[in-house]
């Protein structure tokens, strides 16, 4: 697996140089860093120092993931999560950590290491001893989970595909220009490992929830999300909560899985800020 990358180490010491809290924002499947891009300003705005790690061999660009979807096959969430945990320890204090969707997830994963100051999980994919599943959850997934051939390859969303799992919750003009500017392939193997993870006792997809040094943590859930509805989001709320640390949930009126890149993304990004500055104040920074 690769390390860290060379615009990885260029955030890390810009971070690390700033004296800066850093906030370091993970993407989900069918998305890039690039996705966070106009969070990063707004954090950056707000005096904090900002990082989007990739995922392993994270293309540069969409129209270049676009066309080597084979870039992106064969990453599990362990890989995903050990690149993140090392991004993350090289920073000289810990981070607000905000992740989407799987994101979400890895979110929640190194938060249960006791690596993050804050962490804000939006839409997050679920973990093992998350149990519900909504049909809309599976008709999200299907076009990985219908054919077991997708474990080993980058599966891209056809438009249709894209306007139900991402952007339900958006007119179809800005629903097919939210498709051509963010949507890449994506591994198919972690949404296989999160399927399976009630039935799978060694599943990578765990989180250590009773960890006293977790942190702060507030769930956000988009009301009309099709990929992981209420029930999800909600689930990984109430498996949390028994935390030390403070446990929260909001949900997000009218937004689907797109409300971190579609036009409304700055109303969630505020929310996500509000949080992230209750706990981890730029104006202390050293």
């Amino acid at each position: 697996m690769p390390g860290t990358t060379e615009r990885e180490a260029q955030e890390i010491a810009g971070a690390n140089a700033s004296g800066r809290p850093p906030v370091v924002f993970v993407h989900g499947l069918w998305l890039l860093p690039s996705s966070w891009d106009r969070w990063q300003a707004a954090f950056q705005e707000a005096g904090y120092a900002t990082l989007a790690p990739s995922w392993p061999d994270d293309p540069d660009t969409v129209q270049e993931a676009n066309a080597r979807p084979e870039l992106l096959a064969h990453k599990s969430v362990g890989q995903v999560a050990a690149h993140l945990d090392d991004v993350v320890r090289q920073l000289n204090r810990k981070p607000a950590i905000v992740g989407h969707s799987f994101g979400g997830l890895f979110a929640q994963m190194l938060a249960g290491r006791g690596l993050a100051a804050a962490t804000v999980a939006i839409d997050p994919a679920p973990f093992r001893g998350v149990l519900p599943l909504p049909i809309s959850a599976l008709r999200a997934a299907a076009p990985v989970l219908s054919n077991p051939l997708n474990y080993g390859r980058a599966v891209p969303l056809t438009y249709k595909q894209f306007r139900f799992a991402f952007a339900n919750a958006v007119s179809e003009d800005e629903a097919k220009q939210l498709h051509a500017t963010f949507a890449v392939p994506a591994p198919g193997k972690p949404l296989f490992q999160a399927a399976t993870a009630n039935l799978n006792p060694w599943t990578e997809v765990t989180v250590d929830t009773s960890n006293p040094a977790r942190g702060p943590l507030l769930v956000i859930s988009g009301e009309k999300d099709n990929t992981v509805p209420w029930a999800i989001a909600n689930a990984a709320y109430k498996r949390q909560r028994g935390n030390a640390g403070a446990t929260e949930i909001a949900e997000i009126p009218n937004r689907g899985h797109a409300l971190t890149i579609d036009s409304g993304w700055r109303d969630v990004a505020d929310t996500a800020l509000r949080f992230v500055q209750r706990f981890v104040n730029p104006e202390h920074a050293l």
